[in-house]
This record gives C-alpha cells, structure tokens and sequence, in this order.
C-alpha cells in the first residue's frame, strides 16, 4: 500500500508490503487466503484498527492539552516549545519506525508553542488593534468544523483520493511553503509588526487558502489510516496515524488563530 501523505507515507508506504513480505507462509489459494483473512479479527493479526487510532490519538491530545495549559501559564515558552516541536516532527517523519515516546514528546512540546501562542493572541493587540478576546475559543470552533466537514467530505465520498488529487495538494504545499519563509524573512528584515504580508485582504485570502489547503492534507491523513486499515500494517503504525492527524490539527488550529487575528485585529 502506497501513500503520499507528507506525514505519514513514510511508514504507511513501505510498511504494508514489508509486513506482508515478513510474514508470508507457503502460499495457500486465493479462496484460502480471503477465507483466512475474514475470519481472523484484525486485533488477533496484530494489524492496526481504527480504535487504534482512535486511542492512540485521544493520547496524544491529552498530553497536547496538558502541555498547553503550561504554556498558557508561561508563554515565554511557547519559542522553546515551537523550535523543539519542530525538530521532534522531523525526527518522527523520517523515522522508519515509529517511537511513542518521541511522539508524545512532540506533543508535549507543541503543547507549550500552542498554549503559549494562543496566550498572546487572545490578550495582545494584533496589527495595531484591540485585543481579540475570545479568539482561541472561536479558533477552537472553526478547527473542529473544518475537521467535522473534512471527514464528511471523504466518508461520504465528495472528495476522491485519487493520484492527481495527492500531486495537487503536495504541490500547494510545497508553494504554501515558500511563502511561509518568503514572508518570516521580510518580518525579520523589514516588518517590525509581525505579520508580513499576511495583513489586510491579502492576509485573509492566504489564511483562508491555508485553511483549505490543511482540510485537505487532513483528507490525505484519512485515506492514509484506511489504506493502512484494510491492508493490515502493524498495529504499532497507529502511533504514526495518530501523529499525523495531531500535526494536521495544530497546523489548521494556528491558521485559524492567524485569520481570525487579521479579521478582528485590524
């Protein structure tokens, strides 16, 4: 089972056949082979489920949340938080294997970045303006709608996985990429506000093409899991699922904190 879902097509990619491969017994018939597999539940294969998943991920978000509250005590350290988050991402990225402790350890680091960050967009002036009171619960809201209408939207087949879909948004992102260091240039050498060019109408188009653009990675995210599901990857893989999806969140929660700043703040 091949993915390109930039968080999880590492493990999901190469893992499926690999275990297929490991595990392989003198060939029975193809008749022998689907009987087999029916009638052997998935938890006694030692294959990942979507209650896997499901836990897996509830626990990442419990240690997330726990970091969070740390951070919004000191928000000073929501820099550590984000410099380390980012390192640990890349490691569990690039990991073949997956470490729990590593990802629980990206979890609780994030937790300090968004709890720190959402301190300061909820009691600083944003761009000149007035504090935006009551933004994290409204970002909070809008992340859990666009997951909400994400899942609809691939449960119920308004959106189709396909091969041209995957290069499509791999590309916008690799674009929305580009962008995001283009723009942390100019705030470090020219804009003293923070924003760079994400102010006015323009901040609003690009926060909202950013917000698609992570409903969509989160579409990749669920084709992932159930790829990873029917072709019977090992159960140790729900931690990469779980991960993915945590990374996706984080990412769409802070493009919501971002867009509702520019439409308040201003």
């Amino acid at each position: 089972m091949q993915s390109n879902n930039p968080v999880l097509g590492r493990a999901f990619g190469s893992q499926g056949s690999a275990y297929r491969t490991q595990t392989r017994t003198p060939t029975p018939s193809a008749q022998e082979l689907e009987q087999m597999y029916q009638t052997t539940p998935a938890v006694e294969r030692g294959a990942m489920t979507y209650d896997d998943v499901v836990a897996k991920t509830g626990i990442m978000f419990a240690v997330l949340v726990a970091g969070a509250l740390v951070g919004w005590q000191v928000p000073s350290l929501a820099f550590v938080g984000l410099i380390v988050g980012l390192v640990l991402a890349m490691v569990n990225i690039f990991k073949k294997e997956p470490s729990p402790a590593l990802m629980l350890a990206y979890a609780a680091f994030e937790g300090l970045f968004v709890g720190g960050i959402s301190f300061m967009f909820e009691n600083y002036a944003v761009a000149g303006g007035e504090p935006v009171n009551g933004i994290v619960s409204q970002a909070i809201i809008g992340t859990l709608g666009v997951f909400a209408i994400a899942l609809w939207a691939y449960k119920s087949k308004r959106v189709r996985v396909t091969p041209k879909f995957q290069r499509g948004v791999l590309i916008a992102m690799g674009g929305y990429l580009v962008f995001v260091l283009v723009n942390l240039a100019y705030v470090w050498f020219f804009d003293g506000e923070g924003l760079g060019f994400r102010t006015g109408w323009l901040g609003v188009a690009i926060g909202l093409f950013a917000i698609t653009l992570a409903a969509l990675v989160l579409i990749l995210n669920f084709d992932s899991i159930e790829k990873g599901v029917q072709s019977g990857i090992p159960a140790k893989f729900a931690w990469t699922a779980a991960f993915g999806l945590v990374v996706t969140l984080v990412w769409l929660y802070v493009e919501m904190l971002r867009l509702l700043a520019i439409l308040q703040g201003e």
